[in-house]
């Protein structure tokens, strides 16, 4: 190896250490608790609304229909996340993906409730339903947040140290 690559190479070293220095200085850091809280809750959500699925007297084409709606849910709070952050970020998105963002979120709420009031359920099956299903959808919401908080305060770290 060249006294030039070992250069090259010692250099990186100390521009990815005085990025990682930096970053975990940085007050709009998400806390690796919130990260962790956010994560666990998106898991213990979706888990839990699975295992009741999984576990349900239902019919199998009840349980996929509970379970489509679950990740089009998720899919569309992501996606309208996403949309808001890049508006703030002053990154282009049309307003027809905005609209269908924010159509696609309220759609599967709404799906999911029509569904549970019709529902021949217990009051308590359709709380725990509500309240998996919700408790998912927040927690997408913080994970997608944190995910584009933590790369764009990297990728910006990385933009000032050059």
């Amino acid at each position: 190896m060249s006294s030039m690559s070992t250069t090259n190479l010692k250099d990186e070293r100390k521009k990815e250490e005085l990025i990682k220095e930096l970053f975990e200085k940085d007050p709009y850091k998400p806390t690796d608790a919130f990260v962790a809280a956010s994560w666990m809750a998106l898991f213990i959500g979706m888990v839990s609304y699975c295992v009741g699925l999984w576990n349900a007297d239902m019919l199998l084409n009840e349980k996929g229909y509970y379970l489509a709606i679950l990740l089009f849910g998720l899919f569309s709070v992501v996606s309208v996340q996403k949309s808001v952050r890049d508006r703030i970020e002053g990154i282009p998105v049309t307003e027809i993906y905005y609209g269908i963002g924010w159509f696609a979120a309220i759609i599967s709420i709404l799906l999911l409730v029509i569904g549970l009031w019709n529902a021949d359920l217990l009051l308590s099956e359709k709380g725990f339903y509500g309240m998996a299903f919700t408790l998912s959808l927040y927690a997408a919401i913080a994970v997608q947040k944190n995910t584009r908080d933590i790369h764009y305060l990297k990728r910006t770290k990385y933009d000032k140290s050059k």
